[in-house]
Order: structure tokens, then sequence, then C-alpha cells
């Protein structure tokens, strides 16, 4: 996984952290979450605010379903 994957991390993330309040969390902790996942394999340097604050939409969006 690249962080352009931003559903597949959202998938992952969930399924990884079902407990961890998604909604009130600091992006550095997510992340960490992203570049802990298995497969992903993206340089860590290369996020942003942009990037996290969609894989953050993604996972609330993956939870309400």
């Amino acid at each position: 996984m690249r962080w352009t994957d931003i559903q597949d991390i959202a998938i992952e993330l969930e399924e990884a952290h079902p407990d961890k309040d998604n909604l009130n969390l600091r992006f550095t902790d997510l992340h960490k979450w992203v570049c802990a996942l298995e497969g992903f394999e993206d340089d860590p340097e290369k996020s942003n605010e942009k990037i996290l604050e969609a894989i953050q939409m993604a996972w609330i969006d993956e939870r309400d379903d």
C-alpha cells in the first residue's frame, strides 16, 4: 500500500484498531498506525495533512458502514 491507497488504508486501520476513536485522533498517531500496517510500503515522509485527513474521513466512513 501507498499513501494514495486511501480506502485500503482505511479498511486496514479499522481491522487493526477497531477500538480507537477515529473521530478525535492526532495525526501523529494516525501517521504511526498507517506506517505500521502490514503491506504499507510507501515513504513515511511523503504524507501530509491533506492525505492524513482523507484517510481519517475514509476510516470514519468505513466504520459507519
